[in-house]
């Protein structure tokens, strides 16, 4: 027992050391460099994001911009009690939210981050970065999507007591870090590793454990370079590598830098340094990458810098490490500042162990009240947050592209965006640590479950002849006379392969969807009116098969696709005009070169029953297929149907089976489509197995898995 207590205690001291090492109290280490890099650092980020709001803040957030946010501060005054609107809302932007108001915060921020760059009264300096950008953060809404705001709000709060004191404080060796703010922005520095390491493991997302994650992430990035395409299409043994530095520098970094001394240290830095430099050159993540850069160099210290300017022979620098090193000196502080820097960092210490706790995986939210309450306050202020970038990966790039007419939908414009990939020819510059906050919010909406409002709101002002909208293109395509229609396409987008980027340039393929949102109109009384088929619905309702095909054909020459189904539909069924098969073929062959994806599934349908056109079952299984490929289950399941009736050549039992197996697996919701294959497969699948060998049988089933298991079902 003696022994073992003696283990425990050796053990413990062992620890007690490497908490002291860590933070510097045993006084064997200073950190005055480490710390005046990472602060000049720290500056150049908030004058980059200050410069951003400048050119685009009033267009965003402005009275005349996207969302103004002073109706959005209405809306809490009359929805909250002041002190609730207040706490959920902290902003400067409650006593003004005029264009002024935004300028002058704007400017305001932007000289005291080059206060910060030029080392004057950097602690005043950072509390006013912090506060003015909180301001921003607080009413920018859908246009703060990203995790980039929430970290640099929390790197300016804990850098304030980071800081030296004073007006010029040069290195501030009169003025060294104390050990428990040495520790908390070591631990923010971990949290940011350890967080975006373990949310790989516990989110689930398949592509981290079956090792394909970077076949996926280089292409589905806001803004990827010409590096981040020539890695996409490495080998896939590089691509493991990418993945094991990864996980090096997200868990195994921070747990050495903690437990390993400064060998753990410069381990940490290098394998994050090189993380961040990949992601830097790839992916142009905003200054995301910058500022895990800068935040790495809070592992080392003077005598770590010194020692490797000694290793490297360059005894100048050496020189100007090692003149530093000395005793670390405390500015004098009272016992009640003390007390009360002490409460707030560990109260801060608090609420980012609870995000901690919820990157490993624990229901943090299942907490009771009065142990989670400081999270919930805390909220507001995004300064303790959590850092969970790529859990999960979208299974594909999407991307919405607004195509104005003023001709009537006779002919129409696009709107270019800057960055964002629309043209195939087009692979996006080096543009990090600019981040473009307009067109990063609208891709990442493009990717949400739910239609994003922002983007019928930005069309509204397109419409509106809002210059101060349009500015946030780089060039207005209707100069002379504003647009009538604005409608917004969706599409998928995917790397080409390198040798088609060879022959023609493209480095992207982009598959129309159809429209993300039904379109916008200027109405005969200058208001502003969404594509709808409601009042041709009403009319049918009513009888007037006459006034409903005049606005199906009304809508339709606009640019409303859901119109033109309407007209095929009339001239099916002869409502309203004659019966003309060779116009139902017409009107979906127009659908289909107009991006709507479902008309590809009715021109499949024209081809096989002869609708307009000779039967042709084979153009049928392409048409099908195309539309299966774009997520039409009943697409799926009418090819199945092709091979069953042995309309195909050479018979294909195998592939007609497994068709059939994973048309029903995907019809699982409740859409009359679904409804219909559930009842229709089964005497199908009876049909089909009659003719089959068993082993083909078993064949199919196989095939229909495989695939299952590469696309699970919604």
């Amino acid at each position: 027992m003696p022994a073992s207590r003696g283990a425990w205690a050796r053990g413990g001291r062992a620890i007690a050391g490497r908490i002291r090492d860590l933070v510097g109290s045993d006084g064997a280490a200073t950190y005055l460099w480490p710390r005046w890099l990472v602060l000049r650092a720290v500056g150049l980020v908030y004058v980059i994001i200050f410069a951003g709001l400048l050119d685009e803040g009033n267009a965003l957030i402005g009275p005349r911009g996207v969302v103004p946010i002073g109706e959005f501060f209405t809306h809490l005054r009359s929805s909250e009690s002041a002190f609730a609107a207040f706490v959920g809302a902290p902003s400067l932007f409650w006593l003004n939210s005029g264009e002024g108001m935004i300028r002058l915060l704007t400017w305001f921020g932007l000289a005291s981050a080059a206060a910060v760059v030029l080392n004057l009264w950097p602690r005043l300096a950072l509390f006013s970065c912090w506060l003015i950008f909180l301001s921003f953060v607080s009413a920018l809404s859908v246009f703060s999507p990203a995790q980039l705001d929430d970290l640099m709000l929390e790197v300016a709060l804990l850098c304030i007591p980071f800081a030296p004191s004073g007006y010029r404080p040069g290195l501030g060796a009169h003025s060294s870090p104390r050990p428990l703010v040495m520790f908390m922005v070591r631990w923010l520095l971990f949290r940011v590793m350890i967080e975006a390491g373990l949310v790989k493991l516990v989110a689930g997302d398949p592509h981290w454990r079956n090792l394909t994650a970077m076949e996926v992430m280089y292409e589905t990035s806001p803004f990827p370079t010409i590096f981040g395409y020539l890695d996409f299409h490495l080998p896939r043994a590089y691509h493991v590598f990418e993945i094991g530095l990864t996980f090096a520098a997200e868990l195994l970094a921070p747990v050495l830098a903690l437990l390993a001394g400064r060998r753990g240290r410069w381990f940490a830095f290098v394998t994050w340094s090189l993380l961040q430099l990949g992601i830097q050159l790839t992916s142009n993540f905003g200054w995301l990458n910058v500022s895990a850069l800068a935040l790495g160099l809070l592992w080392l210290d003077d005598q770590m810098l010194a020692s490797l300017a000694g290793r490297l022979g360059l005894a100048r620098l050496q020189g100007v490490f090692a003149a530093v090193v000395r005793p670390a000196a405390y500015a004098a502080i009272s016992p009640w500042k003390s007390r009360a820097l002490s409460f707030a960092l560990w109260a801060h210490f608090y609420v980012a162990g609870f995000y901690l706790a919820k990157a490993a995986g624990v229901p943090i939210y299942s907490a009771p009240a009065w142990f989670s309450w400081p999270v919930t306050w805390a909220k507001g202020l995004s300064s303790a947050n959590e850092y969970s970038l790529y859990a999960k990966f979208d299974k594909a790039r999407y991307q919405v592209d607004f195509e104005g007419s003023n001709d009537g939908g006779r002919t129409w414009r696009t709107y270019d965006y800057r960055y964002l990939p629309q043209r195939l020819d087009r692979i996006c510059p080096f543009i990090a640590p600019w981040f473009p906050r307009f067109e990063a919010s609208l891709q990442i909406a493009a990717w949400g479950e739910r239609k994003a409002r922002v983007f019928s709101v930005v069309a509204s002002h397109l419409l509106a002849d809002n210059r101060l909208v349009a500015g946030l293109f780089p060039r207005n395509p209707f100069p002379d006379r504003p647009p009538t229609v604005i409608r917004m396409k969706s599409s998928r987008m995917a790397f080409t392969d390198r040798a088609t980027q060879q022959s023609t340039g493209h480095y992207w393929r982009k598959e129309a969807l159809g429209d993300y949102l039904p379109g916008l109109y200027v109405g005969e009384g200058g208001q502003i009116l969404t594509f709808s088929v409601a009042p041709g619905d009403a009319a049918l309702q009513k009888g007037d098969a006459a006034s409903a095909f005049a606005y199906f054909s009304q809508q339709y020459q606009l640019g409303n696709l859901e119109a033109g189904y309407r007209l095929a539909d009339l001239y099916t069924r002869g409502l309203g005009v004659r019966p003309d098969p060779a116009r139902v073929f017409a009107l979906f062959t127009d659908l289909v070169a107009k991006g709507a994806t479902g008309a590809e599934h009715n021109l499949g349908v024209c081809h096989e029953y002869g609708v307009g056109v000779p039967v042709d079952y084979a153009k049928a299984a392409e048409l099908y297929r195309r539309a299966a490929n774009r997520g039409n289950v009943l697409s799926l399941f009418n090819l199945a149907g092709l091979h069953v009736r042995d309309r195909l050549l050479p018979r294909d039992d195998i592939e007609g089976l497994a068709l059939l197996i994973e048309a029903l697996a995907r019809a699982q919701d409740e859409s009359p489509q679904s409804k219909f294959i559930r009842d229709q497969q089964p005497r199908l699948v009876e049909v089909i197995q009659a003719r089959m060998r068993v082993d083909d049988i078993t064949q199919a089933r196989l095939r229909a898995t495989a695939r299952l298991d590469r696309e699970p079902t919604p």
